[in-house]
């Protein structure tokens, strides 16, 4: 087996080794230690760290959220993470996985210490850190991680379950999975894009049901659930059982504000301590408000404009000049400007730029007169009404502006926005017709997500084409990082060629944070949209 990770070594144990040991002299000497004085340099360091977790296990304070979305129960358990970012942010809180991405790494070593693989790439074994607990006391065990992978249901289970032959636990703290063929991406799939590695209690689990679970979630994680106001707020307080550390912050408040201006209002008042998603001039205007503070990054959440019926010989979004037509007339750099001040990406590609695999396609261009050249080529040198266009109501302010754009060359559609939960849900179930305002940010790389919204059977695919899903198939079982790498680009190159999706941007998110803010976790993790990790946040004063 080939070691990927190495659990390390307790700080209290790093130290006293290096007290123990005796530095040679020059000559060979060495310097004499006695064995009192050892012991009271053991015993200083002992009281120095018993001091430190005494500090850290007194969490104190409270920090609060102005939410840009309504919270939804179904985030509150892993098995039904979809393949967005959202779910995340009960996720970092409540729970723990595996693995995850942390500041500075892709995965990090989280419920397991460590993981290897086989020479042949079919075996992966995880070994979980010992005397984790859940909330209700229940140590976290194999068992827990293969009942929890088997439940999963959410993006991307398909491939998982018909990848993995067996999942076996040798003992509380082994377990081995085992898959039907070589499959590069296992572990970015199972610990990185999904949430199967996620780990929740399976005696719980069983107790409660389902819906038990979401009324009343329990994880591994740092903070602990202790009420949720449907429509209002998530109330959390911090388990200073958390094998990482205890949390600073005693409790979390994550009020659900889906008004831009309110939840403004809210942050400047002090009623909450960070805001998530402000736009335009109201970014402006936080930037200006003193002790406030705009927390800008560029994510790894890409938007795009998806030709829902482009499989439909009836529909006009049939004709590929058409979907051509369509990309031509968005003015990205105009919404740019306008809605995120100029901080999002224009990169043409439903794939994050930062992400392994990525193929940078040439940059959108805006031509509102070819655009209409186009669609009169097509037969419609009247423009056509095009239905209704479906969107995250978060985000109905870049629908608008894409809306106007497309109006401007003839193309008449009617907005639809939908809270995320019933958007998304809708997606996933392909009951939506003619536009789509589709986005992801979720972790992962290049075939993830293209398996998630291109490849035959995606999550979000409301249809395929053969030649496509043959190269998807080709490379999912490609070892050689070079051929998969080119097959990968080959495919990203076709969606782009035949506009199966119009390139919206990739996503500036604006936050804000207030005074009483010491850490605010923005931007801790690459590329993540929210706070985290949870338990290395901090108030002002601390």
């Amino acid at each position: 087996m080939t070691d990927n990770c190495h659990a390390k070594q307790p700080v209290g144990f790093r130290l006293s080794s290096l007290l123990l040991r005796r530095p040679p002299m020059p000559g060979g000497a060495r310097i004499g230690i006695g064995r009192g004085r050892v012991l009271a340099l053991l015993a200083l360091v002992l009281t120095i760290s018993a001091y430190g977790f005494a500090r850290a296990g007194n969490p104190q304070g409270q920090l609060t959220w102005g939410v840009h979305v309504t919270l939804a129960p179904t985030w509150f358990d892993p098995a039904e993470t979809p393949g967005i970012i959202t779910p995340y942010m009960v996720l970092y809180a409540l729970h723990d996985a595996l693995a995850k991405p942390m500041s500075g790494q892709p995965l990090a070593p989280s419920l397991a210490e460590s993981w290897s693989a086989s020479e042949d790439a079919l075996t992966y074994e995880f070994v979980l850190r010992t005397g984790v607990k859940f909330h209700n006391g229940d140590e976290v065990t194999a068992e827990d991680v293969k009942f929890s992978f088997e439940r999963y249901r959410g993006a991307s289970q398909k491939p998982l379950h018909e990848r993995v032959a067996a999942v076996e636990t040798s003992d509380p703290r082994h377990v081995r999975f085992k898959l039907k063929e070589p499959w590069p991406d296992f572990l970015t799939f199972y610990v990185g894009a999904t949430g199967a590695g996620w780990i929740v209690p399976k005696k719980y689990v069983e107790k409660v049901g389902d819906d038990g679970f979401k009324k009343a979630p329990v994880g591994a994680g740092p903070y602990q659930f202790v009420s949720f106001t449907p429509g209002q707020e998530l109330v959390l307080e911090a388990f200073d059982q958390y094998w990482r550390k205890p949390p600073n912050v005693k409790r979390l408040v994550f009020k659900v504000i889906p008004d831009e201006t309110t939840r403004l209002a809210a942050l400047k008042r002090g009623e909450v301590d960070i805001v998530y998603s402000i736009r335009g001039e109201l970014a402006e205007e936080l930037q200006r408000t003193k002790g406030l503070t705009l927390k800008p990054a560029v994510i790894q959440a890409t938007f795009w404009l998806y030709f829902a019926d482009q499989w439909d010989p009836k529909s006009p979004w049939h004709d590929e000049r058409v979907r051509r037509a369509a990309s031509l007339a968005i003015d990205h750099d105009t919404i740019n400007r306008a809605l995120t001040l100029g901080y999002s990406r224009i990169t043409g590609s439903i794939i994050p730029d930062t992400f392994d695999y990525y193929w940078k396609p040439p940059a959108p261009t805006y031509d509102p007169a070819k655009a209409r050249q186009l669609l009169a080529e097509a037969g419609y040198p009247n423009g056509f009404d095009a239905g209704e266009y479906f969107c995250d109501t978060s985000y109905a302010n870049l629908a608008e502006a894409t809306l106007n754009n497309l109006e401007e060359v003839g193309i008449r559609a009617k907005l639809r926005p939908l809270e995320r939960a019933a958007f998304f849900k809708g997606y996933a179930e392909k009951r939506f017709k003619n536009l789509i305002q589709g986005a992801s940010g979720a972790f992962g790389n290049a075939a993830t997500r293209l398996e998630a919204f291109v490849a035959k059977g995606g999550a979000y695919a409301y249809g395929s084409y053969p030649d496509i899903d043959a190269l998807f198939q080709q490379q999912a079982a490609e070892l050689d990082h070079a051929r998969r790498e080119a097959t990968l680009h080959k495919i990203q190159q076709v969606v782009h060629d035949r506009t199966i999706y119009a390139h919206l941007w990739q996503l500036a998110f604006l936050n804000g944070a207030g005074p009483r803010v010491g850490e605010s976790g923005l931007g801790l993790i690459p590329n993540y949209a929210y706070s985290a990790p949870y338990e290395d946040l901090t108030l002002a004063h601390q």
